[in-house]
């Protein structure tokens, strides 16, 4: 386990929640620290409650997937509720066949086999319910990359409704509707859920039309609470709230299949601890092992007598299931070892023998021992099939992506993920994942060290448009955006959209060029900027721009338009920070910028400064300070990626002029 310290928050903004709340200080920087910082905030936090869920038809296509099943009961339809053999998969089956059932007895489950078909929506299935005159399927936890198998289902005149949680590709499958509050016209406001928990979203809104709400809902959160744990999605917002009352029905009255495996352990109250580590690896073991569909025989049995068969046999399965990955896990450990692998940046093992039930679990535990990216690959058919577990901040789905070329299917979130691949194609994408690992390193290390420093990241984003790079900097944490040589009220707009429904990120604006600054007001003046913490003055190419040298950075030309643009953006109440070249020579300029109140902190390309009178003063202690940092860290990474590059060398002599 490694632990992250969380930087210092803002003094006052942990003052006004102790004031607010009446508690010691400690306890309050826990709480900010924690994203609280408002009465309401703390209320929701220490008292749950089932009224603060969002409305479920909110989330897009919510209204198309109630229609359908309603449509499908009057009609005496078919329903096939379809889902992945995992355990957010068979608890996502068990809640939507369990209330389907209330309403419509022509419901049926239906979990693919892990070998034969593989993960998600599989043609067999698809075949499966036409051959059982299915005209709806309700497909859970999975669904949201089926496109061509949606498509061919739709020829067979079946209809597809898909609760997904996992990152849409660019195109959407032609279901009936299609659930998933990460793709980026879905306006739901939490996005973080389970693929039970987009089911419970949809049994809600069906209840609603009943004039039901989700306090009439609360039998099925025990399985909504065990996918939660399961599938290691943030415990915060709604999820906090479904399990905290999902714990207290496991505590207090679970359904018999649960209950059946309480019995087997020694517990008199379960916390989430232990649904991750005792009734998750139970429900998960018949997927692994035998069949899913095990889990939701046992998941949804009324008859206690028959819920405790059923789960034995399980337990049997997971005994069964502890041993194989025990001995694979020590095989793959042997394997880097002999391929002298130990020291690289990520891992990537294959035996075409091992066990693809357990693949999962053993790219867990390598991650526990080397704590860095893991894929195990076995073979599945004519292809190599991996699971895939990421370490805290690397995204591990957006580096396989990357790897994109080398690879067949892939699918799964920030942590966790599948995928498979010819084998013929297995060595090059080892190399691609690598890659990715080294590329995201430095900011990783970066990351880590301003954490411990209690210190704030800033990355600058090549490109108004760069996606990709924009949601890998936010996975990572990462505390401030820039936007560089951003140059028009349009480019400006581009980036505005492309960021504005991230959270708990600041945004800035790099003024850099001779156009920028003509166009400055109109950027400012757009309604994108009030987005916007503050504008940022890049004073090297700023200068370059007007035709200038190096040797003209402080020049009094210069300083004017600096100045001119800090009076205009403190207009706007926005904060100001200036760069380029920063050195002692600069300390008149910065000295008189911050006595008129226009400039709060200065930068020097890796570091940042907010300026207070104390720095102010000693300005060329502080310069020193900062460019030694700098320094510093271009040596380390130096020594850490094999040898300096002319670019860390011509840098660090640079910075040794300047102190």
């Amino acid at each position: 386990m490694r632990w992250t310290l969380k930087p210092k928050p803002q003094a006052e903004k942990t003052k006004a929640l102790q004031q607010a709340l009446d508690i010691d200080a400690n306890i309050a920087t826990l709480l900010v620290q924690r994203g609280i910082e408002t009465f309401e905030e703390a209320k929701a936090f220490f008292r749950p409650s089932l009224d603060d869920l969002h409305d479920p038809f909110l989330m897009k296509d919510m209204d198309k997937a109630v229609a359908r099943i309603e449509k499908a009961i009057t009609n005496k339809e078919n329903i096939l509720v379809y889902g992945d053999y995992d355990v957010d998969g068979t608890t996502s089956v068990a809640l939507m066949s369990s209330y389907l059932k209330t309403k419509h007895n022509l419901v049926y489950t239906y979990i693919p086999n892990r070998y034969d078909e593989g993960y998600g929506i599989s043609y067999k299935g698809i075949n499966f319910a036409l051959e059982n005159h299915f005209t709806l399927i309700i497909a859970l936890d999975c669904g949201i990359k089926a496109v061509e198998k949606v498509a061919y289902a739709k020829e067979l005149g079946i209809d597809f409704i898909i609760c997904d949680h996992h990152r849409p590709a660019d195109k959407i499958p032609d279901a009936a509707a299609v659930l998933d509050p990460k793709q980026d016209d879905c306006n739901y406001p939490y996005k973080e859920r389970c693929g039970c928990g987009v089911g419970f979203k949809l049994i809600q809104a069906l209840a609603s039309k009943e004039g039901k709400t989700a306090d009439d809902l609360v039998e099925y959160l025990d399985l909504v609470a065990t996918a939660i744990g399961a599938d290691i999605v943030p415990i915060d917002g709604e999820n906090r709230i479904l399990a905290y009352f999902g714990l207290m029905i496991i505590n207090s009255n679970p359904r018999s299949g649960i209950k059946a495996i309480l019995t087997q352990v020694e517990k008199t109250e379960l916390t989430i601890t232990d649904v991750v580590f005792v009734v998750a690896p139970r429900i998960n073991a018949a997927g692994r092992m035998k069949h899913g569909n095990y889990a939701v025989t046992l998941l949804t049995e009324e008859e206690p007598d028959m819920a405790e068969k059923y789960a034995a046999e399980i337990n049997d399965y997971n005994l069964e299931r502890r041993e194989t990955d025990k001995r694979i896990t020590e095989e793959a450990l042997e394997q880097i070892e002999e391929q002298k692998e130990q020291d690289r940046l990520t891992t990537v093992v294959y035996h075409e023998d091992w066990h693809k039930g357990v693949i999962g679990i053993v790219a867990s535990r390598l991650t526990e021992t080397y704590y860095r990216p893991t894929l195990v690959f076995t073979r599945s058919g004519d292809k190599l099939a991996a699971s895939a577990r990421s370490v805290r901040d690397f995204d591990i789905y957006n580096a396989i992506e990357a790897c994109s070329e080398h690879i067949e299917q892939f699918g799964g979130h920030k942590y966790a993920a599948g995928l498979t691949l010819k084998e013929e194609n297995y060595e090059a994408f080892k190399q691609s994942f690598e890659d990715e690992g080294a590329q995201l390193d430095d900011v990783l290390t970066m990351r880590r060290i301003t954490e411990l420093c209690g210190m704030s990241m800033y990355v600058k984003i090549g490109g108004c448009e760069a996606i990709t790079d924009i949601n890998n900097c936010v996975n990572m944490g990462i505390d401030n955006l820039i936007a560089p040589m951003v140059e028009t009220e349009y480019a400006f707009k581009k980036f505005m959209t492309s960021v504005k429904n991230i959270k708990n990120t600041d945004f800035y604006f790099l003024c850099e060029t001779k156009t920028a600054y003509e166009n400055l007001d109109s950027i400012l003046d757009s309604e994108e900027a009030s987005l916007l913490s503050g504008v940022i003055v890049g004073r090297s190419d700023f200068t370059k721009s007007f035709g200038l040298g190096k040797e003209d950075t402080d020049s009094d030309f210069i300083m004017e338009k600096v100045r001119d643009i800090f009076t205009r953006v403190k207009r706007k109440n926005l904060k100001t920070t200036m760069g380029g070249n920063i050195s002692v020579d600069s300390s008149n300029h910065i000295r008189g910028l911050y006595n008129d109140g226009i400039l709060d902190k200065i930068e020097s390309r890796n570091v940042v400064v907010e300026l207070d009178d104390e720095n102010v003063k000693n300005f060329e202690q502080t310069v020193s300070g900062m460019l030694s940092y700098e320094i510093s860290w271009l040596e380390f990474k130096a020594l850490n990626y094999g040898g300096i590059c002319n670019s860390y060398l011509n840098r660090i002599t640079t910075l040794k002029k300047r102190i």
